[in-house]
């Protein structure tokens, strides 16, 4: 088969390399309908995640059909048209039981840490994929739900919707500022809308990025490159600041703006993947009450999500800007790795 091979930093190559196959029970074997390029992939590429090693696969995105089944599958059948989870999960250790799939227990060994596919066992940018503990982390798709939605499903809107949106407490009436008109600060502003806040302001550099947040259900956008950009934020509010600051960026410049905005009483959601540490102002931020959350997603959320895709509640289609085949994927990276210059969010790379 074809598959995106990680050949060191700086250098991939779409080549030939050998069909996965069942390797435990619970697995199963999907012919890929369609991936996409996430970000993470662009630090492994840098070098940026030194437990990925030369030859692998990346990837940790994807829809597709099951082709081979495990001999304990008894969920799942050949056939099956589904969305990959980019958390792979038991579903029985201690953890899995609290929905903390992210941090999967499983005894098998490195294969039940969560975040497996592109980082720790090959990834979804291929022709075949392998899925351990397949009945735990795939969904079957529904009907009439596209590629171009469900390949959201894998990774972004889960991510907006559970370290943003969720850990970010979001209530009726509150107003959200979301630091980061990317994909996955688009995933927030789109889902903080299920909980009802009175208004989501959108902050970015870019205008473009901002008046897309528009059409994401973002009520009000600043451009965090003008002088008085937080009076602009604090204008949205009483004064005091934001309920909710979500960081969807990932460098310390965002999260000390996020904790400049958090009204007392609020809270800071950090989304956004962080490769140094930042200065956290607690002889402030103790005292004003601040609640600080992170985390890596769960995809606790995927099926939830999933129904509200397929009732065209959430119109996930609109994260993808660009699509190529599977042979164009080195094109489809250099646009993605010049984002700004394309306006590109997410690109669909089909069979």
């Amino acid at each position: 088969m074809k598959a995106l091979v990680y050949k060191g930093p700086g250098q991939k190559s779409w080549e030939d390399v050998p069909d996965p196959v069942i390797q435990h029970p619970t697995d199963v074997i999907v012919r890929m309908e369609a991936t996409t390029i996430c970000g993470t992939d662009l630090h492994i590429l840098k070098g940026d995640v030194a437990a990925v090693e030369a030859g692998r696969v990346l990837g940790h995105e994807g829809i597709g059909v099951i082709t081979e089944v495990g001999s304990g599958i008894t969920q799942l059948a050949v056939g099956d048209r589904v969305i990959l989870s980019c958390i792979s999960a038991c579903g029985l250790c201690s953890n899995c039981r609290q929905g903390l799939y992210s941090h999967c227990l499983n005894p098998e060994g490195a294969e039940g840490i969560g975040w497996i596919f592109g980082h720790l066992i090959d990834g979804t940018q291929a022709e075949l994929v392998r899925v351990p503990f397949a009945e735990n982390s795939v969904y079957k798709v529904p009907e009439g739900v596209s590629d171009a939605e469900g390949i959201l499903l894998s990774d972004i809107l889960p991510t907006g919707f559970e370290i943003g949106v969720q850990y970010g407490q979001v209530k009726p009436g509150d107003v959200v500022a979301v630091i980061g008109s990317g994909p996955v600060g688009l995933a927030a502003v789109m889902t903080a809308r299920l909980y009802g806040p009175s208004r989501v302001v959108a902050i970015d550099l870019d205008d473009a990025r901002l008046a897309r947040a528009r059409e994401f259900g973002a009520t009000d956008t600043v451009n965090s490159g003008a002088d008085d950009w937080k009076e602009k934020v604090l204008a949205t509010t009483d004064g005091l600041g934001v309920d909710v600051a979500i960081e969807a960026v990932g460098i310390p410049g965002t999260f000390t703006m996020a904790t400049e905005l958090a009204r007392p009483g609020g809270h800071v959601a950090n989304v956004g993947v962080h490769g140094r540490g930042v200065e956290l102002a607690l002889d402030r931020l103790w005292i004003s009450n601040i609640d600080i959350s992170m985390g890596l997603v769960n995809t606790n959320t995927l099926g939830m999500l999933l129904k509200l895709v397929a009732a065209k509640k959430l119109p996930a289609d609109k994260f993808v800007t660009h699509t190529f085949t599977f042979d164009q994927v080195l094109e489809a990276y250099e646009v993605f790795g010049h984002a700004a210059e394309h306006d590109a969010l997410k690109v669909l790379i089909r069979r």
